[in-house]
């Protein structure tokens, strides 16, 4: 400003135009709500109103606003900005040529708040350096350099910006011409020790901050810890003790015992209660086994439903299956459209696809129960007498390890009636009857130990006794199982010569197909079947129609009994490659022509 102002005249708008083009100009000016002026000075709008603009509810922009010094606001980075003459008291700052690129400046240092000034006039001094530069910020020190140049250090970031502002700028120094009093600026930045110190402890602080609110988050999501486990005592163990036989706190239970065993709380002393809550978590172990076992009967009974109604849903197939064929019979299918008998081949087509894998999935189940009834069965003699051998073993030493326990605990009761025999020597006459009390109870309680275990030693022996009866009646079996094998190879030689012998009626008699009346009534439902199916049928599909009158029938069995009538039904191959398959019919009629 003319009046000897320190601030920068926005006149002209930040957003500058090339001067040839004044609508522009106008234009932009009018934006920012200030009457539009030519470089002359002269108005080029006359009838502005300052209080209009283009954004309503803005107030129009003052030049001498707080914040409105130097730098102006901000501006689209494709659009350069137009710079103005400054005046300063001591001093003229006049512009670059606004056609020149602007000029270069070195990469940012992190926290930079110094800048380097080049270019200064001989005859400039810091007040002047001061007057200038002070307009951008609170400068905290000015470093002056006698060959026309300084460091400049700023209280904050942002001011740094605003001195790059003045880059490129001519300095001249009151109205002097003198080249000693003119200069021309070069503002960029400089790499300070102080700047970069301030950055780094700027960034320790923000990770310490954001180090704690990490452990906050962590420590808020973080799972609560478990209570602490209490010490051993003798209230403690009875209370632990109760919850053990109690399902609902047995884990919890169990969890405070394994604390104790391994904190060594374990003594001649505690060693009976911790034997006591040993047994009852042991005896837990038939509850878990119960619970098992009701958990299997209800998976088999899961099963079972599930076989009974996926048969049921294949029962509701064939019948949808048999519609789709009757309906393509030539009665009905004449009166269809060709849409709509499309419709139908291709709805027949999915049903009978989706029979097929409900039928094999239904098939595979019962053949997994076939051959788990099947293994039960083939279980030899030998076998169960191993499993009973290796019974009484485990029960041999189960009696072993139950001995050996009754011994631990008898040494511990007679080491405790040594210790009371000792305390009783140094105890008071008040606390002999108690001791006696004791002793008695302690002595009958020996005295059943020791019957229970020469008890337990008798069964030991008995189980040896029986063990060995098993062994030799294992070894008779073998034998007599060697004498049987050489009589039946004997014998089949004798009935090999014999048969030799007897007339081919009889051998017509022995070798008939058809061994049981089950067999004559399979054979009858066959052929029923196979002449209702005149172009055959699966053996999966004749043997699904079986098992619903009988589910004990297998496939195997159907298909030996059909191959053995070979003058009454027939294997026939139908289809190509993927798609060939075997298909059995009823050929009864002209077997009996042939026989």
């Amino acid at each position: 400003s003319a009046d000897g102002g320190t601030n920068l005249s926005l006149d002209s708008i930040p957003m500058g135009l090339p001067m040839s083009d004044p609508t522009a100009w106008a234009t932009a000016m009018n934006n920012l709500g200030m009457a539009p002026m030519g470089m002359t000075g002269q108005p080029l709008l006359p009838d502005f109103d300052p209080a209009l603009g283009m954004m309503t509810g803005i107030p129009p922009i003052n030049p001498m606003m707080p914040g409105l010094g130097i730098v102006p606001p901000p501006i689209p980075p494709d659009m350069p900005a137009v710079k103005e003459i400054i005046h300063c008291k001591s001093c003229t700052l006049f512009p670059p040529n606004p056609h020149l690129p602007p000029p270069a400046t070195r990469e940012r240092p992190p926290g930079c708040k110094t800048v380097f000034v080049g270019g200064l006039p001989e005859n400039g001094t810091e007040q002047i350096i001061m007057e200038v530069f002070e307009q951008c910020g609170e400068v905290i020190a000015i470093r002056k350099s006698k060959k026309n140049f300084c460091h400049i250090r700023f209280a904050e970031e942002f001011m740094v910006d605003k001195a790059l502002y003045l880059s490129g700028y001519r300095i001249r120094l009151g109205s002097s011409t003198d080249k000693k009093d003119t200069g021309r600026l070069h503002v960029d930045f400089a790499q300070a020790r102080d700047d970069l110190y301030e950055w780094e402890c700027k960034q320790r602080m923000l990770a310490r901050e954001e180090r704690h609110r990490r452990r906050l988050a962590e420590e808020r999501f973080r799972p609560p810890s478990p209570p602490p486990v209490v010490h051993y005592s003798d209230h403690e163990c009875s209370v632990v003790a109760e919850k053990l036989k109690d399902d609902t706190k047995f884990s919890e239970a169990i969890q405070t015992l394994l604390t104790w065993i391994e904190r060594g709380e374990v003594n001649r002393r505690t060693a009976n209660n911790f034997y006591s809550m040993i047994q009852s978590a042991n005896s837990h172990i038939r509850r878990l086994v119960n619970e098992k076992a009701a958990h299997e009967k209800e998976m088999e009974e899961a099963k079972e439903k599930f076989k009974l109604a996926l048969s049921g849903i294949l029962v509701q197939f064939e019948q949808i299956v048999a519609v789709y064929h009757s309906a393509s019979k030539q009665k009905a299918w004449d009166h269809f459209t060709k849409a709509q008998r499309k419709n139908i081949s291709v709805w027949c087509k999915q049903a009978e696809e989706i029979r097929n894998i409900h039928n094999d999935e239904l098939m595979g189940i019962r053949r997994e129960e076939e051959m788990e009834m099947s293994d039960e069965e083939i279980e030899d003699p030998s076998e169960m007498k191993e499993t009973e051998e290796s019974a009484l073993v485990s029960q041999v030493e189960a009696l072993k390890e139950e001995n050996d326990s009754l011994r631990w605990q008898l040494d511990a009761y007679r080491n405790e009636v040594e210790l009371l025999k000792q305390e009783q020597g140094k105890a008071s006459r008040d606390e002999d009857t108690t001791k006696e009390q004791q002793m008695k109870l302690l002595q009958q309680a020996l005295q059943g130990m020791q019957k229970h275990l020469l008890k337990v030693q008798e069964e030991y022996k008995k189980r040896e006794a029986e063990l060995e009866k098993v062994k030799e009646d294992k070894l008779k079996v073998e034998t007599l199982l060697e004498n049987l094998k050489e009589q039946e190879s004997s014998t089949s030689r004798v009935c090999a010569c014999s048969q030799e012998k007897e007339c081919p009626v009889e051998k017509t008699l022995s070798n008939s197909p058809v061994k049981s009346e089950r067999e004559v009534l399979l054979v009858g439902i066959i052929s029923t079947f196979l002449h209702v199916h005149p172009f055959g049928a699966s053996i999966e599909y004749i043997c699904s129609y079986l098992q619903r009158l009988d589910s004990k029938i297998c496939t195997a069995e159907v298909e030996v009994l059909m191959t053995r009538l070979q003058n009454t039904f027939r294997q026939e191959l139908s289809g190509v490659g993927a798609s060939l398959e075997k298909r059995w019919k009823f050929c009864g009629f002209d077997g009996l022509k042939m026989t």
